[in-house]
């Protein structure tokens, strides 16, 4: 199901970066009132109203809800599920620019990951592009390390594991573009996620208020549609091209942090900013002519 078209990917997947940074800005402020397992639901259940949309608009409704691969399906969302996990028990501890810091290690660990699994090039361009962005992170993360209390542990430790996860993830939503559509890929990860949340109700679900609740759907929203974008972007273009724009989301997570919760970055944060800018204007300085293998 992959479409050749690099420069639509890569459009897609910033995009992408900004609905899901401000989802995760959303779950940063949920966080302090509703558990992580009932943000799970509502951020995949209401996801599922995007999704179905994006299926009908393609004329792809109910059609592609079938798939000859299931268990492809439902690793992909186990996965995905506790990769949602690790991610909101991170927002829910740091700032949002700090727990996106954390994030950018995926990337990192995706590249030599696409390269062994996809058999992708990575040419030197982009290995100067993810060392730049890794060098920001670090400095993001020296920011983190810094905070006072256990909470910023528990916080950074969730971020780690959401990295080392996602790096995985993304590497297998690769190889399920080669048969399955886009929509069907979310479409089940929603279904899968919804169960899971669903599940934790026992373990401390708390009765949302009406401004709460506006908060759980405008998650599920926010996802469902920066997750469409995302695989979407993945069907176009390689994991290596990609990844460097992954780092851009820390620009819109410390705009958040900054309008929404007070929160300012420290000089630390600020070099770590120009860095992983820098590291998208390495990639999109790439020759033309030049073009990686998927």
């Amino acid at each position: 199901m992959s479409n050749d078209s690099p420069l639509s990917g890569i459009g897609l997947r910033l995009f992408a970066v900004f609905l899901m940074t401000a989802m995760s800005a959303v779950v940063h402020g949920a966080a302090e009132t509703v558990s992580v397992g009932q943000i799970i639901f509502w951020r995949s259940f209401i996801a599922l109203l995007p999704i179905c949309a994006y299926m009908a608009w393609k004329a792809e409704f109910p059609k592609a809800i079938g798939t000859r691969y299931p268990r492809l399906h439902l690793t992909r969302g186990l996965f995905g599920a506790f990769s949602m996990a690790l991610s909101f028990i991170s927002l829910a501890y740091l700032p949002v620019a700090n727990a996106q810091a954390l994030a950018y290690l995926a990337p990192v660990i995706t590249l030599p990951m696409a390269s062994w699994m996809l058999r992708e090039k990575l040419g030197p361009r982009l290995i100067v592009a993810v060392a730049l962005g890794f060098g920001g992170v670090v400095a993001m993360l020296w920011q983190a390390m810094e905070m006072p209390g256990e909470g910023a542990v528990i916080g950074a430790l969730a971020g780690i594991g959401y990295a080392v996860t996602m790096a995985f993830v993304r590497v297998h939503i690769k190889n399920m573009t080669a048969t399955e559509k886009p929509s069907t890929i979310a479409f089940w990860f929603a279904v899968v996620c919804s169960v899971v949340g669903l599940l934790t109700m026992p373990f401390g679900w708390s009765v949302p208020d009406a401004g709460m609740l506006v908060l759980l759907c405008l998650a599920g929203l926010l996802g469902g549609a920066g997750h469409i974008a995302a695989v979407e972007a993945q069907a176009r273009a390689p994991v290596s091209t990609l990844a460097p724009f992954e780092f851009t989301g820390l620009i819109w997570a410390l705009g958040f942090d900054l309008v929404l919760f007070n929160t300012a970055p420290d000089h630390w944060g600020l070099i770590g900013a120009v860095l992983i800018t820098l590291a998208g204007i390495v990639v999109t300085l790439q020759p033309s002519g030049k073009k990686q293998a998927a």
